[in-house]
């Protein structure tokens, strides 16, 4: 179940996997039990598959074929010399079930990957029997703020493209000392893979991100996971969320947006029972 330095947590195989058109990225597998539903993990910004999911692999592996992948410019994701964008984010994963020959799926956004996993749907419904939103939100800048915010990641990404090699060793190490304190080795070489100016456009896009005007047209199973204490995605956000999906249901997690990991006793649990439930209920409505 582990592969990599010592100081990795266990985790499934892992393998790189060609998207024809597209090119590499780097995905990991639960094989689950026979004919179970597959889940497809979507991380988030400036994270890793890994990173991200790795207390969840092998629950959620006990009840359902896994698959995870790394973004665009994120890890050992897609190299592209393209702007970053979410909805490609989305095709990927979408063309990475074709290299498999899985035919549909349930999409399991974390954050970042919460938009990657409506654009899913949004993009292919064919392909998506139902949603689970973690941690995520509708949009990410509604204030001026936020917009200039999110906005000054564009022009940083456009100076990295610039000055690569200057800019991109500074960012690189500035994320580093910044997150030393809460990962170890491992979760640091995870992030150095990282592209740096792909990872600044990634937030811009972010920053653009609205499903306002379609995401209450979405018709498939959807379990909400809202993070509490988030200080990342505002919980006002995770509720609105929540709210305007139709039918949706909520599940609660005491903890920040770091709770994937930081208080994985808790949410561990409460992913697989929002995930049973949405596969459930796609079961009940494929077969009526």
């Amino acid at each position: 179940m582990t592969d990599g330095p010592a100081s990795a947590p266990p985790l499934p195989p892992g393998r790189v996997v060609e998207l024809p058109g597209r090119g590499k990225t780097f995905v990991r597998e639960v094989v689950g039990p026979p004919h179970a539903p597959t889940l497809v993990l979507l991380h988030g910004w400036t994270s890793t598959a890994d990173i991200n999911w790795f207390p969840s692999f092998a629950a959620l592996g006990r009840r359902f074929r896994v698959l995870s992948l790394d973004h665009r410019g994120h890890g050992r994701g897609l190299a592209s010399s393209t702007p970053f964008r979410l909805e490609d984010c989305a095709d990927d994963a979408m063309a990475l079930m074709d290299a498999l020959g899985v035919e549909r799926c349930i999409p399991v956004g974390y954050s970042m990957g919460g938009p990657i996993a409506q654009l899913a749907w949004h993009r292919h419904r064919d392909r998506v029997d139902g949603l689970v939103l973690c941690a995520t939100a509708v949009e990410f800048a509604s204030t001026r703020d936020e917009r200039l915010l999110f906005a000054s990641m564009g022009a940083l990404a456009r100076a990295s493209r610039l000055t690569p090699g200057l800019l991109r060793a500074r960012l690189s190490g500035l994320y580093l000392a910044r997150r030393s304190r809460q990962y170890d080795s491992w979760a640091m070489e995870q992030v150095g893979g990282h592209d740096w100016t792909a990872i600044l456009e990634a937030g811009r896009a972010i920053g653009r991100f609205s499903s306002a005007p379609w995401v209450g047209e979405i018709d498939v199973p959807t379990a909400v996971i809202i993070t509490m204490r988030d200080h990342v995605v505002p919980l006002r956000r995770q509720i609105r969320l929540f709210d305007v999906i139709p039918g949706a249901k909520a599940y609660r997690v005491d903890g920040d947006h770091d709770a994937c990991v930081i208080n994985a006793d808790r949410f561990v649990p409460t992913l697989v029972s929002a995930c049973t439930y949405v596969a459930e209920q796609a079961r009940v409505a494929a077969a009526g």
